[in-house]
């Protein structure tokens, strides 16, 4: 793992911005390092709201002090009899506490997202002069312990609790609510009108509510007033941003967070962090790009000192950085020529986390997706979307819904002749039947891809890994002219022959995790170094592989001898289905060390641990160490990979 895992030591506590101001700046090209760590260099020239609000927040936080002394740990508390459970207490701000709930040893986050360092669930108590509230609350399996730190804290201030502000109603925040409400019962929730509406349906009874929108504000007295940003699809449709007048923290749930967990509770190491702040993104943000941008400019006047996320360390030393990432990240998906329509419907089934799968496959291919849920979208809005998508995702919704029914009629009036889409299951229980579905489209002239994606039973790794590479074959068909065009006109014909001449061995690469197997041809390999060990491997970002090949996943590389590669390399070459088999009619065995599947035809393999990546245009460069090995074949030579031209593999 990249950096030392931090102690208590060097966190600090934050202290009241006192309306610092600085002088604007601009941001130049960033820089991207080894980690992938998109560093923005500045200039003193003026570059914008938004470069101001976080330049002027940052100018409060300076250097790290003292701070986790002052933390607060629980005992630890077992849960399924071998994962560690913890809650941490800390000042934030002025009159505003943190409580973290710390999942030391997740290692899954709704089975699609592994996880390497575990995860937390960030909560805020702010003690106004008038009033108390509650940001978000914290996931089931903590409801002894953060029940019993809430009481605690509010006992220790003579508190009880009138607001209780729900950033979104995932369950992962918003599950213990109900739970504060039987402690609190006179406590209002605060939410957006959609939230509210969900939390009436997971709760299933009545509290005191009250709907806010963009620009409302509560005041807690003593100068805390809460401004309401909201920011739909980050990465729930009904998220909403709470931003504290008094002390510059901007409450942002999901955005900005990572799954990592350890006791500093502060962005101190941002080397360390970055891997699974950028992991986090590209997995729930990246899909929703536009969101992203929008979101940021709405937030450009606010001047924001610290990012007190849902997950992770809270955003403090790093804050301009980190948001230069997020909107450099979110531009460049952007900026590209094609769009996906992707249909779900909220808070049903699977059908938000099979949506984001299958729009991560997609945004991997270089493909900007718009996310739109059928049961609150205008239809004159889904038009206009549909207008400027050539290609569509069709999550199953509910049969019977009047405003899914709404969204369907827009839709099959609006969609484009010969739009390519992708249909699937949602898994909700009373999904439209997708055959339906697809005759509706061939109907209108939409040109369905392959079979529906079906679910019949709770979506397993496997499955999941099926959608993402169903979205990632969707973007590629979109593209596919248009990427092969570019790359030719990337370098003239001389250049091309030239590059051509570099030669390297023949390889393949495999992965396994859950059940769920990967493998790719690779010939962009290099060793790197002696101590430790380790080599290095250029992965297409539209690789399925690219997502078992994160910072802390293993993998096994295969080196293929001159007599034996071709059957082999065809083999991997060739146009694999969303979710089949790679090693289907290939002998192998798992690796003893990381269980990666070793290829009895091999000449040699080499197991290895992603340790970081570095970012190009359209390749993750992986350096890896290597942990083990075994030469198969000593007599044979390893095959060489040449080409005549380098602009193709």
């Amino acid at each position: 793992m990249l950096g030392k895992t931090l102690t208590n030591k060097h966190a600090c506590v934050g202290s009241k911005p006192a309306g610092v101001k600085m002088a604007p700046v601009a941001l130049r090209a960033p820089k991207v390092t080894r980690q992938g760590v998109v560093r923005a260099s500045l200039k003193p020239e003026a570059a914008g709201a938004a470069a101001r609000a976080v330049s002027t927040a940052a100018a409060a936080v300076e250097a790290p002090v003292e701070s986790a002394s002052a933390a607060k740990l629980s005992p630890v508390e077992m849960w399924n009899g071998n994962k560690r459970l913890q809650t941490q207490v800390l000042p934030l701000a002025q009159n505003t506490i943190a409580i973290r709930s710390l999942d030391y040893d997740r290692d899954r986050f709704d089975i699609e997202f592994g996880l390497e360092k575990g995860t937390t669930y960030n909560a805020y108590l702010i003690f106004g002069e008038t009033h108390t509230a509650l940001v978000d609350a914290s996931h089931e399996k903590f409801s002894n312990l953060f029940i019993a730190t809430l009481k605690q804290e509010l006992a220790a201030a003579g508190r009880s609790i009138d607001y209780i502000l729900v950033s979104h109603t995932e369950p992962d925040h918003s599950f213990l609510v109900p739970a504060v409400l039987d402690l609190y019962p006179e406590a209002t929730v605060v939410a957006s009108k959609v939230a509210i509406a969900f939390l009436k349906g997971l709760t299933n009874r009545d509290f005191k509510n009250q709907a806010v929108k963009g620009g409302d504000k509560i005041d807690l007295g003593g100068g805390h007033v809460m401004e309401f940003v909201m920011a739909p699809n980050l990465h729930w449709p009904d998220t909403m941003f709470s931003y504290d007048h008094a002390t510059g923290v901007m409450y942002t749930c999901d955005a900005f967070g990572m799954h990592y967990c350890t006791e500093e509770p502060f962005d101190t190491d941002v080397q360390a962090i970055m891997p699974h702040y950028r992991f986090y993104y590209d997995c729930l943000m990246k899909p929703n790009a536009k969101s992203v941008t929008t979101a940021l400019r709405k937030v450009a006047d606010l001047k924001y000192n610290t990012l007190a996320n849902g997950h992770g360390p809270i955003l403090r030393y790093n804050v301009e950085q980190l948001v230069t990432n997020y909107r450099d990240w979110s531009m460049a998906v952007e900026k590209g020529s094609t769009q996906v329509a992707v249909l779900y419907a909220a808070d049903y089934g699977y059908s938000d986390r099979l949506s984001q799968t299958l729009a991560k496959g997609i945004t991997k291919a270089g493909v900007k997706t718009e996310m739109v849920d059928v049961l609150s979208v205008d239809p004159q809005e889904l038009v206009g979307i549909m207008a400027a998508s050539k290609g569509l995702v069709l999550m199953a919704p509910p049969s019977g819904n009047t405003e899914a029914k709404r969204t369907m009629a827009a839709l099959l009036s609006a969609i484009k002749p010969k739009t390519k889409v992708i249909v699937a299951d949602s898994y909700g229980g009373s999904d439209e039947p997708v055959d339906t579905l697809v005759a509706g489209l061939l109907g209108v002239d939409a040109q369905v891809l392959g079979d529906a994606l079906r679910v019949k039973e709770e979506p397993t790794h496997m499955l999941y890994q099926a959608f993402e590479e169903a979205g990632t074959d969707l973007a590629q068909a979109l593209t596919t002219k248009e990427v092969i065009a570019r790359k030719k006109a990337a370098m003239c014909g001389e250049v091309a022959k030239a590059l051509g001449r570099i030669s390297s061995g023949l390889y393949i690469v495999a992965a396994a995790q859950n059940n769920a197997r990967s493998g790719m041809v690779a010939s962009w390999v290099s060793q790197a170094s002696f101590e430790p060990l380790g080599l290095t491997i250029s992965v297409a970002k539209d690789r399925a592989i690219e997502s078992m090949m994160q910072v802390g996943d293993k993998f096994v590389l295969n080196c293929l001898g001159e007599k034996g590669a071709d059957p082999i390399m065809k083999h991997f070459l060739k146009r694999f289905a969303a979710g089949e088999d790679r090693f289907q009619g290939v002998e192998w065995f798992p690796a003893s060390g990381n269980q990666g599947p070793v290829l009895k035809d091999a000449i040699a393999y080499m197991e290895c641990q992603v340790v970081s990546r570095m970012e190009t245009p359209d390749h993750w460069v992986t350096y890896a160490h290597v942990t083990g090995g075994e030469v198969m074949n000593s007599d044979e030579r390893t095959a060489v990979h040449r080409r005549k031209v380098g602009n193709y593999y």
